[in-house]
Parts: structure tokens; sequence; C-alpha cells
């Protein structure tokens, strides 16, 4: 007798609708296949999760960089202005140096507190930024609102012209605005304004806000009635609202002169640069994002430099600056002869620093509080006193 047939051929086919056989659905697995494993699903889901996580950070990111992007304003007024007086205007910096004159405006200050003038614009601070060629370098000299200078023909904003003057420094913001300011600076200095930034004092406190306040040191208590600002004598740290009086301050500190408040400026803004480059706000981003939120919602810059991307270039250049080649100064002054609450330049020192940064060239400078050893002779370079953020506060 054969074999049973009514059983399958040994050489017979799977029946592929049959549930029960091995590798189909509802059928034991296969032997020797891999079952769908779990590492697969996982792997799959880190995947999504991780394409998810960077859309979300790239949405994010770009959100952030549109709204800083877009906090600046653009002052094209200027641009057009200075276009009228284009063959006046010095050349370009030698050696590809950089000029940039920062303005200190009260436009929008916010309060009363900090004596903000409820007529005509002011400006309390000019500061022109000398960035060296080679970028190794920066000289931040201050000119005196109270320094006596000759002030062009300007048209006013509202409309008519201003005439030609001898006037005070800041006298020539109000009548004329940013433009006539530059038209001074370059005047004065010899120097070419390459961008200008007009800073108001309400960002100013979001700025000392966003990275936690700003070390000072007082030699004695400060009272300040109109400021209601009342701080201790010796270190520490103010917060906006307390920095915004204390710059601005001028009756309840070094009696009421304002060249003592430039240099009260100054070692500020090198505590806030030591600030900055020292506790890590430039590479972390939680403390960045409040950082530049706050500087960019202040400025109002010409279009060359009013994009958050500008802005970083110029930074970047800028940001490898050993401290102790960061200047603060004020041009060299005196009282004036016809008024003693009106300052005047003191020549040949102020010429000499005007033509060291004309040609890019060094600025010999000793820090507050420390003897300048000045070469004899009359050909010898002046050596000018200011700050650095590498100075003790405390001197």
């Amino acid at each position: 007798m054969g074999a049973d047939e009514t059983g399958p051929r040994e050489d017979a086919s799977p029946d592929p609708a049959d549930p029960g056989q091995p590798g189909r659905p509802g059928g034991p697995p296969r032997r020797g296949a891999r079952p769908r494993s779990r590492r697969r699903v996982l792997v799959r889901n880190i995947g999504l999760g991780l394409a998810l996580f960077v859309l979300a950070v790239s949405g994010v990111g770009w959100y952030f960089y549109q709204r800083f992007d877009s906090n600046i304003t653009v002052d094209s007024a200027t641009a057009r202005e200075l276009e009228r007086y284009e063959e006046d205007r010095p050349p370009p910096a030698a050696g590809g140096a950089t000029n940039i004159l920062v303005i200190g405006s009260d436009s929008r200050a916010g309060s009363e507190r900090y004596g903000h003038d409820t007529g005509v614009e002011r400006s309390d601070t000019a500061v022109l930024l000398h960035l060296a060629g080679e970028r190794d370098s920066v000289t931040s000299v201050s000119i005196p609102r109270d320094l006596m200078v000759k002030i062009p023909d300007c048209r006013r904003p509202g409309g008519g012209k201003s005439g030609k003057q001898v006037n005070q420094f800041n006298f020539s913001f109000a009548y004329g605005g940013a433009a006539c300011t530059i038209r001074v600076v370059e005047k004065l200095v010899g120097v070419r304004v390459d961008h200008h930034v007009i800073a108001d004092f309400q960002g100013f406190k979001e700025v000392v806000d966003a990275v936690d306040g700003v070390e000072v040191c007082l030699p004695a208590p400060m009272r300040d009635k109109s400021a209601k600002l009342r701080l201790p004598a010796g270190r520490q740290v103010l917060d906006g609202e307390q920095a915004l009086g204390y710059v601005r301050a001028r009756k309840s500190l070094d009696g009421g002169s304002d060249t003592q408040r430039m240099a009260r400026q100054q070692e500020f803004m090198a505590s806030l640069v030591n600030k900055v480059q020292s506790n890590g706000v430039l590479f972390n981003p939680l403390r960045l994002a409040p950082l530049l939120d706050a500087v960019t919602s202040a400025l109002t810059a010409n279009e060359e430099l009013s994009s958050l991307a500008e802005l970083y270039d110029l930074v970047r250049l800028v940001r490898d600056v050993p401290q102790e080649r960061v200047h603060f100064l004020t041009v060299p002054r005196r009282p004036y002869r016809l008024d003693s609450n009106r300052d005047e330049l003191v020549q040949p020192a102020a010429g000499e620093l005007f033509a060291a940064l004309r040609a890019d060239s060094v600025v010999r400078f000793v820090s507050e509080g420390r003897k300048a050893k000045q070469e004899k002779g009359s050909g010898a370079p002046p050596v000018f006193k200011g700050t650095t953020p590498v100075d003790d506060i405390c001197r």
C-alpha cells in the first residue's frame, strides 16, 4: 500500500490563505525570521522626535530673530539729510577704521524722574566709538554736552532752520536731530561718522536688568531727591532703575559737574562691558535673549546698522579685543573762558587726540588714578586718562 494521500505532500506549497501557516498573520513566527522589534519602533520614534525638535527650535529661533530684528528703528531721514552736505563731509577713515556716534536721547525716558525735558528732545550723552582698522582696540570718546562748538545752519525737524551759531554741543541735537549732531562732530574731530545710533534711556534700564545688574562703587553715600535714589557708599550692584538715576544724576554728586558725570558714565559702561563678557551672557541663550531684546528695543540706527545680522557682524569683529584695549575717555576740556558753566577744548591735546583718530594710530592711554609716563620733548605724543573694563571700580 502507498502512503496516505489525504495529507499534503512534502513538496506541496503551503496555502497562502491558511492563517495557521508560519509567517502569516495570526500564525506562529517563521523559523529564523526576525520579528518586528521594539528597537526599530523606538529608533523611528526618536528620529521623528528629533526632527520635530529641530523644527521647533528653528521656528523659535526664527521667531526671536524676526522679533529682535524688527525691534530696531531705522533712521533713514538722517541719511537723506546728510546727503545734502556730502561734499563737506570727511572721507572714510584710514585703514578700514569705523567711527560710530552713539547719542543718548531722553525722548523716551519714560519718566520725569531723571530730568526728562518735556519740551524739545535733548541729548545728555554723546560718545564717538572708534573701532581700529585692525579691530585690536576700541576707543570711546565722550563729548561734553556743555562743550561750546560751532553749530552749522541745520534744518529743524518741524520746519525752518536753526541758523549758524556758537552754542552748547547738545543744542545741535535739539535743533537739528542726529544729522546736525553728526555734522558738528565731523567738523570738530575731522573724522567721518560711518554709523550712528540713538539710544533711549528706557532701553538702558532694560539692558542693565537683562544682565542682572551692574556693579558700581560710590566713594560717599548718594542722596538724590529728584531721582528718589538713596545709595550707600562702597561696592554695590544697581538694577536698571537705580542705574539710570546714577548715570544721569548731576546735582547730588560731584558738585553738579557734567565732566565728573561723564567719568561716572564711562566707569559704569566699563563695568557693564566687564559684566557681559565675564558671566557668559554672550554664550548663554537664556541670558542672551533678554539682553538682545532690550538692546535692540532701545536703538534707532542708520539703515546700514539697523538689522540684527549687521549688529552681530560688528560685535563679532570686536568681541576678541582685549579688555585692557577698550578705552573710555573724555575729550580734553576746561571751563569756557566766557562762562565757567560751559566747556571748551584744551589745545593742543584735543587736536592731537583727533589727529590720532583720523590716522587710526595708537592713542596713548593710562587709567585714572595712575601716573602717566609723559615723554619729554615737544614732539612727544600726549597720554590720555580714562578707564577700562579691567580697572578696579573702587579706586
